[in-house]
């Protein structure tokens, strides 16, 4: 029954969109959502009109994404134009976090075993005081003293890091 509108709406496609393939794609489109509309027990009471308006809409969107597609070709840039990437993703800056990293992981690695362990259950595994205490086998004291003195090395190479980032006299 719909299959008598198909001439209609190709002519009402054709006009809007000015390229006869296109008009087709829409045209198969709008006939593609209809069957499915039927099938899934959607009661069509004007086929005609159902057409003609999912093509409408259908025409619309393919205005929309062709406009945002009509865009400069980014190959066609040259190079000082082209948009610069993330301040985190430039060169430099992967290679001043890659060593501040290292510095940390140093500083870390410098302490001593239990010392190390007790920080690294803190600060990554994000257990308590209570729960190294129990893990290591040692007071909770001892926890304490094993975490200041890892922040304490991590703050002298925080200040070292800042201190080489600063110009000299």
């Amino acid at each position: 029954m719909a299959a008598q509108y198909y001439n209609e709406l190709l002519r009402f496609c054709s006009l809007t969109v000015k390229d006869p393939d296109a008009a087709r794609d829409v045209v198969q489109d709008a006939y593609q959502r209809f069957l499915a509309a039927q099938a899934g027990g959607t009661a069509i009471p004007q086929p005609r009109a159902f057409l003609k308006q999912v093509a409408r809409r259908l025409l619309v969107d393919r205005h929309r994404f062709e406009r945002v597609r009509d865009h400069l070709d980014i190959d066609g840039l040259a190079e000082t134009d082209e948009p610069a990437a993330p301040r985190h993703l430039q060169p430099e800056e992967v290679l001043a976090s890659m060593q501040v990293i290292r510095a940390y992981v140093a500083a870390i690695e410098a302490l001593p075993p239990r010392c190390r362990e007790a920080f690294i259950l803190h600060v990554f595994d994000e257990m308590t005081h209570a729960e190294i205490a129990r893990k290591m086998e040692i007071s909770c004291s001892m926890v304490e003293k094993h975490i200041v003195r890892a922040m304490v090395a991590c703050k002298i190479c925080e200040r070292e890091l800042a201190r080489q980032d600063r110009p000299g006299p």
